[in-house]
């Protein structure tokens, strides 16, 4: 018996000690963010505003940096501002426990209760949910 939950504490401490190296595996890449995730910002959803509408404006934790007058995108410098915003409210390699990902999405498929922007994704199976979930997830952006 002793034996027995000498070996579970064992267990239970080599796996802590694995997770701070499975957390530093699931970093959150720069690049993916840029060519995949901003423009899902960007976008106009049938039925909804464009994130960037309201989040440029908003005085909230997900706050977008404005567009230059006449730009149809951000500068270098505006997406690693969005990407230190968007990064805080992520939980690498959980989507789950991810606020931005859970904020806009249904109610019935795990979805935060308010979200005054409405439910920009119905189910975890929208494209562009899946394009944050694997920025979460630690995608890599394409090497060209």
């Amino acid at each position: 018996m002793i034996s027995h939950r000498l070996g579970m504490i064992i267990a239970v401490a080599v796996v802590l000690q694995a997770a701070p190296a499975f957390a530093a595996d699931q970093t959150l890449d720069y690049g993916f963010f840029k060519t995949r995730v901003e423009a899902i910002f960007l976008k106009k959803r049938p039925d909804h505003v464009r994130c960037y509408v309201c989040h440029s404006e908003s005085n909230t934790a997900f706050k977008l940096v404005k567009l230059s007058p006449g730009s149809n995108f951000w500068t270098e410098e505006q997406s690693r501002q969005n990407f230190e915003v968007a990064s805080k409210l992520v939980v690498p390699g959980n989507t789950d426990a991810s606020h931005l990902l859970r904020q806009p999405l249904a109610l019935q498929a795990g979805g935060n209760a308010y979200h005054s922007g409405g439910r920009q994704f119905e189910t975890k199976n929208d494209p562009e949910w899946k394009i944050l979930a694997q920025w979460v997830n630690g995608q890599k952006a394409q090497a060209k």
